[in-house]
């Protein structure tokens, strides 16, 4: 039976959760993210592992996601056992190489991927994001700079951007 390694930590944005097995970090749960959580994802993804409390498995990962929110941190060294559909693995791959202080558009992604016409799909996918701050899913705007959604809610996705020095569209294609 596989040990999904769970810990709780706080973070200028309030608390947030984390879980890694041992091929890398799995998971991140942000303040205010609604949704399944990681019940939902655990359900889904890792029906049979075993939650365990572990504050060490996941240390290195901890320790990278409060630096990147407080600005000390512009990528993530982290392995990660990122689960995921095909499409959404091409995805998770696209918003990977979105440079720091950058955003792409939903149809950016889309074409990236070589699938310009999935653009809700490309959505779709950065919602169903089980690794938000590492992979970079706050980097996706839609058409025109506006927003869109995200799992921490919009004011966190404004603050991150903010942060980031990110320009609403950077109009950079990938």
């Amino acid at each position: 039976m596989e040990n999904l390694h769970v810990a709780e930590f706080e973070t200028r944005h309030g608390l947030m959760r984390c879980a890694s097995t041992e091929r890398g970090l799995a998971y991140v749960h942000l303040p205010r993210a609604g949704g399944r959580g990681l019940d939902g994802w655990r359900r889904r993804h890792a029906p049979d592992a075993e939650p365990v409390t572990a504050w060490e498995p996941n240390r290195v990962a901890i320790q990278q996601i409060i630096e990147f929110l407080e600005g000390k941190r512009s990528g993530f060294d982290l392995p990660l056992d990122l689960r995921a559909t095909p499409f959404q693995q091409l995805v998770y791959e696209a918003l990977l190489e979105i440079p720091y202080g950058e955003t792409r558009t939903y149809s950016e992604i889309a074409r990236c991927i070589g699938q310009p016409k999935a653009v809700r799909a490309v959505g779709t996918a950065n919602g169903a994001n089980p690794i938000s701050l590492v992979v970079p899913c706050h980097r996706v705007v839609a058409a025109g700079g506006k927003l869109g959604g995200y799992a921490g809610g919009l004011p966190m996705k404004k603050q991150l951007l903010a942060m980031e020095h990110a320009k609403p569209l950077a109009g950079n294609l990938l």
